[in-house]
């Protein structure tokens, strides 16, 4: 089932199964990654922003979700940064600016830590850089994604809480159309076990040790409503200072802002990528294309 609607769906090889992407445009590379339980289709408002700016834009489904295949047995941000790293060396185009949504920023950093080599940049919208949750409340949580995501009702208790609770304050004109696609993707029941398991899975712990080694210059874009945060603008005020990055709170949106508001972060997306110094053939500093 292709959710983007630009590019040619392509797969990557990897050790239990494939992983889909799209590749559209080209000039310096630019990797987008969605979160947990999302499509590619997230960022079909920043896509064309960037082919047009003159990026070489590749977008990558989950382990499990969409396109990708449903036979991985490991989930999380390690493995989807591994997946990146892949990605990256497979295409042979990097170094690459690694686009993240939620896991998918986490996972970009993670990477970023690993293979500073392949990654010049990071742009972040609502990452998790620790675990928030003690271990506690991770096995109470663990516990009710194992019974809200479970066959028959789990698809429609995903998209409920994709609208009701995580798309916070306003939406993109293309909010039910992608949500109806959501669901219909785990109307299959692979998928939805595929997205369940990623949910008792998922520990950002294991990316709190990687932040320090990040080399690579960084964007962080939060929303000021996404429940994710107890204070989206402490929480955005700590990732600015661990990355010493470039920090921007959005107004009335949650936890998607890349289509929630799409005419507020594609232009900051874009002035991060033309201020970032990309390497020649020769090793030498030049500016990235015009945005």
């Amino acid at each position: 089932m292709a959710t983007q609607q630009s590019g040619t769906l392509r797969h990557l090889r990897r050790p239990e199964g494939r992983i889909a992407f799209t590749d559209t445009g080209s000039g310096p590379l630019v990797v987008a990654v969605p979160g947990m339980g999302d499509l590619r289709s997230t960022y079909d408002d920043l896509v064309p922003e960037l082919t047009d700016a003159g990026y070489r834009v590749v977008v990558t489904d989950l382990r499990g979700h969409g396109d990708s295949d449903t036979t991985f047995t490991a989930h999380g941000d390690d493995v989807t940064g591994a997946d990146l790293v892949a990605l990256v060396e497979h295409l042979d185009a990097g170094p690459a600016v690694l686009l993240g949504s939620s896991m998918g920023g986490s996972a970009a950093v993670w990477a970023a830590a690993e293979r500073p080599d392949l990654v010049r940049g990071l742009a972040l919208l609502a990452p998790h850089l620790r675990e928030a949750a003690s271990p506690a409340q991770q096995r109470v949580y663990r516990l009710l994604y194992r019974a809200a995501f479970a066959r028959p009702w789990g698809a429609a208790a995903w998209a409920w809480l994709y609208t009701s609770m995580f798309s916070k304050g306003r939406r993109s004109p293309r909010h039910d159309q992608h949500v109806a696609a959501i669901r219909r993707s785990m109307a299959d029941p692979a998928h939805l076990r595929s997205f369940r398991d990623l949910a008792v899975a998922l520990d950002h712990s294991v990316v709190e040790p990687a932040v320090p080694r990040v080399q690579a210059p960084s964007l962080v874009v939060v929303g000021a409503l996404d429940p994710d945060y107890k204070d989206a603008g402490a929480a955005l005020a700590d990732m600015r200072d661990a990355l010493d990055a470039r920090a921007l709170l959005v107004p009335g949106v949650g936890h998607y802002p890349q289509h929630q508001a799409p005419e507020v972060v594609a232009p900051v997306v874009l002035e991060f990528l033309a201020g970032l110094p990309a390497a020649d053939a020769d090793g030498a500093d030049e500016r990235g294309p015009r945005a």
